[in-house]
């Protein structure tokens, strides 16, 4: 079942993106007097589609159909990407028949030059646009809320923050010389801004400022394993009783928050984890709040190291709500969209070229992307949107760099027309298209390789 809600979430994500993106290539040939033969979703073979002129089909179109100025919409054998054919360019298609006869007026190699850009940009534009009304709809309806607290709530054991000497009660006041002033800078610092890199924190101990570096090699790459700190002021709330489970024999119930065990104060739920395994066969007391009310009972973790509980985090401490209006939601759907979608982009890149990040760990492929949209949905819909928003940027930031066969390697072509006032030979493009096509598929194969090896 997790697999079939995995699928159906990727394609969601890829059907948006893709229809959005190509919705944008066809509008603007539309619009600029170019016939677009092809709307495709995917690539490869055609199973089915539908244009005009003979309806609904399955399979490959009969050569012997003049579609005219009439479009054929086509679902394709391989689910990744899609397209939308325009006569007379050299494209993904590889269809160079047209290069033997005479330009015809709905051809893009009629168009003038600034046309042909607007064709070839308007799907990296259109991604561009999905990605600022999505921004700029959650800041408008969601906002920010933001963890008014720096201090250290709890540190996991065996993690780099504890072998660093990070004690719970510490207060982070900067991370790599940048402010801290919320947990949720904390969590951008660590997990985004110095991703393979060392980190220096800056903290408050007992009243007196303290500084801890810790090396790279120490840090690790975080996207494996956690740094190991947490906020305070984290409850431990229960979500769930599996009947028959020692947590139910205690007593323990459903909204149950969870203070003590054994003596220790639960500062989050991973120590609560870890003091249960910790007593697993022992009868030990137990603290929860229920209804306000503080309650007791013995419990006896059960030999496989659990008491039969779901449990969850809960924030208890001062939130700082940041609201927008239509106005103010503007340069901050902007600021968000330049912040994830082209300064994390470049950051990692130069990183992976650095050899910070491993380049298995910094780009992710469609498996990769499939687990993500499936995280993202049970985040809830507006995290689920907010993923989507992400893909588009990166979509569109992707398409247009100036590589053969993306979008960026064709606008490149019609900015040395426009300079030297000559077309790059069809020959020259064809070379160009192949050879990009070629690299962009070996890409794609690798890194499928690496999302497979890296499946857990």
């Amino acid at each position: 079942m997790e697999i079939v809600s995995t699928i159906f979430y990727f394609l969601i994500v890829i059907g948006v993106l893709v229809f959005v993106h190509e919705f944008g290539h066809f509008f603007a040939a539309r619009m600029t007097g170019m016939r677009a033969e092809v709307f495709a979703f995917g690539m490869g073979y055609r199973l089915f589609g539908y244009n005009r002129i003979n309806g609904f089909s399955f399979g490959k179109l009969s050569e012997e159909i003049e579609l005219g100025n009439h479009t054929d919409y086509r679902i394709c054998a391989f689910p990744i990407g899609g397209y939308v054919k325009i006569p007379g360019m050299i494209d993904e298609s590889m269809d160079k028949d047209f290069i033997k006869s005479e330009p015809m007026p709905w051809e893009y190699r009629a168009k003038s030059v600034w046309r042909r850009m607007i064709v070839i940009t308007a799907g990296v534009i259109m991604n561009i646009l999905l990605a600022f009304l999505i921004f700029y709809t959650l800041s408008i309806f969601k906002g920010k809320n933001l963890f008014e607290t720096t201090e250290i709530g709890y540190v996991a054991k065996g993690s780099a923050a504890m072998e660093s000497g990070i004690k719970e009660g510490d207060k982070i006041l900067f991370i790599n010389n940048q402010k801290i002033e919320y947990w949720d800078d904390v969590q951008s610092r660590l997990y985004i801004d110095n991703l393979g890199e060392s980190i220096r924190f800056d903290l408050m101990r007992d009243g007196k400022p303290l500084v801890i570096n810790v090396p790279k090699d120490k840090v690790g790459i975080l996207g494996d394993k956690p740094f190991g700190i947490y906020a305070d002021k984290i409850s431990t709330l229960i979500n769930g009783v599996m009947p028959g489970k020692p947590a139910e024999t205690s007593g323990i119930q459903k909204g149950d928050i969870i203070t003590y065990l054994a003596g220790e104060k639960i500062t989050n739920p991973l120590k609560f984890s870890e003091l249960i395994k910790a007593n697993t066969g022992k009868e030990v007391e137990l603290k929860y709040i229920r209804n306000g009310a503080e309650m007791v009972t013995k419990i006896t973790p059960a030999a496989d190291s659990t008491i039969g509980v779901d449990i969850a985090s809960k924030y208890i401490g001062n939130v700082k709500e940041v609201k927008y209006n239509v106005i103010s939601a503007v340069p901050h759907a902007v600021s968000e969209m330049y912040y994830y979608g082209i300064e994390v982009f470049f950051k990692s890149i130069a990183k992976v070229i650095k050899g910070d990040i491993p380049f298995k760990k910094a780009i992710g492929g469609p498996i990769k992307i499939a687990q993500a949209s499936a995280q993202s949905a049970e985040n809830g819909f507006f995290s689920f949107i907010g993923f989507v928003a992400l893909l588009s940027m990166s979509l569109a930031v992707i398409n247009i760099l100036p590589f053969p066969a993306l979008d960026g390697g064709h606008f490149m072509i019609l900015i040395w027309e426009a300079i030297f006032r000559k077309p790059v030979s069809y020959r020259v493009q064809i070379v160009l298209q192949n050879v990009g096509f070629i690299l962009l598929i070996a890409l794609m194969l690798f890194v499928i390789y690496n999302d497979i090896i890296s499946i857990k």
